[in-house]
């Protein structure tokens, strides 16, 4: 069932869905709350109180005026997180790890600081705190897949160390959640998210820079979701994930990366994008921006829209664009 919000976060009116009971009086702890994390806080009733975890002062305003509730504290400085113990039962967690290492100690030290001591919820919370933690992994962990329609039981075998990070952080995160009482953490494995509305978040400065990209036989397979069915699907999540559960968090888009920069191009009335063969493309590109070419792979969805019933706003890119 979906019903209105009477008083919108954001202050436009938003299609909500009706939040189980035990959601109705609660608090939602974000961790990481950059585009998507503001959208899915504006996706919440006003009942819902919003706090966010922040290293940066000034952004406190921003988050006020948006009716969430700012925290200071830094994934960085774990003895900066001490207070968070008995704050809230439910965490969205999507802060990536550090940029280099092998492990993610920023996830490791947030446990701990969920954990330490024993503060008592906040009033209206109930016994125990962060019981439900969603965490934003990345579909990066599966690795070159060949192309090949996988779903969530398939193995992770990450390439780079962006991704073997990711994996370490999803170990600790299930680890917690299988070794605590009444303790439920579901991951979104989540690929490349777009919005005309997010910084960054269409190929529009690419297509104007003139960047290359692979030739049709070199081409690799690209999964995507617009930024607000992702804050959706964190939400979903939330209420609705099972236990130590993954989840693909994509559209149903099926398009190599060269035919979404055309159909992009098509849209924005740009021209397309040089093709270069993958020899070429080693040459001109950077090592980042080649990892992800090097990589091919396609998303089944099923477990997101049948488990957690989630209804797509923007099924493919071709709609959310």
């Amino acid at each position: 069932m979906i019903l209105p919000a009477p008083r919108p976060r954001s202050g436009h009116p938003i299609l909500r869905p009706a939040l189980p009971m035990r959601f109705r009086r609660t608090r939602l702890l974000i961790v990481g709350c950059g585009d998507v994390g503001l959208r899915a806080a504006a996706a919440l009733p006003a009942r819902v109180r919003v706090l966010a975890l922040s290293s940066s002062p000034a952004r406190f305003p921003e988050l006020r005026a948006r009716g969430i509730t700012p925290l200071a504290g830094n994934l960085d400085h774990p003895v900066s997180l001490r207070r968070l113990a008995g704050l809230a039962r439910h965490v969205l967690h999507l802060a990536p790890p550090p940029g280099q290492g092998e492990g993610d100690p920023r996830t490791r030290a947030l446990l701990r600081g969920l954990a330490r001591g024993s503060a008592a919820p906040m009033s209206g919370e109930g016994s125990g705190w962060g019981r439900t933690l969603v965490y934003g992994s990345t579909s990066g962990v599966y690795g070159d897949c060949a192309g090949a329609l996988i779903d969530e039981t398939r193995a992770p075998r990450p390439m780079s160390a962006r991704a073997r990070r990711r994996v370490a952080a999803e170990a600790l995160l299930r680890d917690w959640g299988r070794h605590g009482a009444r303790r439920r953490v579901s991951i979104l494995r989540i690929p490349g998210i777009y919005a005309p509305d997010r910084p960054g978040g269409t190929p529009r400065e690419r297509l104007l820079a003139g960047t290359p990209t692979l030739r049709a036989e070199d081409d690799v397979y690209t999964s995507h979701i617009h930024a607000d069915d992702l804050a959706r699907a964190c939400l979903a999540a939330l209420w609705r994930g099972r236990a130590q559960r993954i989840y693909h968090a994509n559209d149903d888009t099926r398009l190599k990366l060269g035919d979404y920069l055309d159909l992009a191009a098509e849209r924005y009335g740009l021209p397309r994008a040089p093709r270069l063969t993958r020899a070429q493309a080693e040459q001109a590109l950077t090592p980042e921006r080649m990892s992800f070419l090097r990589e091919s792979r396609q998303l089944d969805n099923r477990r997101l829209k049948q488990e957690l019933r989630l209804r797509l706003r923007h099924p493919t890119v071709a709609q959310g664009l």
